[in-house]
């Protein structure tokens, strides 16, 4: 059995409004605090390992739990926007990542509920994609067998 934190990035500057790369655009105020909040609440869990996509909103969601538990945030491209839940996988089907941190985008994350729905772990309609917000993902031999929720802080 493995255990996996995935968390969609916290709340960033509209997208709209920022006028450089995407890739660059930074948590806002209650993006930053947010991030902090994160901490506590993943605090019941045994954080093994933090993995992000490289985009900054989603490196800066995770760096307040990866120092807090004295660890550096890993870089993953397969976490990135744009390369759904086939590129997720690649984190979440290995086995011997249990226990660690996904931060990722809301595309991956709504793809990664569609799939727990088909797996009848969850309902549809069940949990959420809001930003900063968790689910807890429990899977035997890379197939779901049980989802929760945590909303965003």
């Amino acid at each position: 059995m493995a255990t996996f934190y995935v968390v969609r990035h916290a709340k960033a500057g509209s997208r709209g409004h920022w006028t450089g790369d995407d890739s660059v655009r930074p948590l806002n105020k209650k993006g930053r605090e947010q991030a902090e909040k994160l901490v506590s609440v993943l605090e019941p869990f045994p954080i093994a390992a933090t993995f992000s996509s490289p985009y900054l909103r989603c490196m800066e969601t995770v760096g307040p739990l990866a120092k807090a538990h004295s660890m550096a945030v890993q870089a993953s491209p397969s976490l990135a926007e744009g390369h759904g839940l086939a590129g997720a996988m690649q984190l979440i089907g290995d086995a011997k990542l249990n226990h660690a941190v996904l931060c990722t985008h809301g595309d991956i994350v709504w793809e990664m509920v569609e799939w727990l729905v088909q797996a009848n772990v969850i309902r549809a309609g069940e949990g959420g994609y809001e930003k900063a917000s968790t689910w807890v993902v429990e899977l035997e031999n890379g197939v779901p067998k049980k989802a929760r929720f945590i909303p965003a802080p």
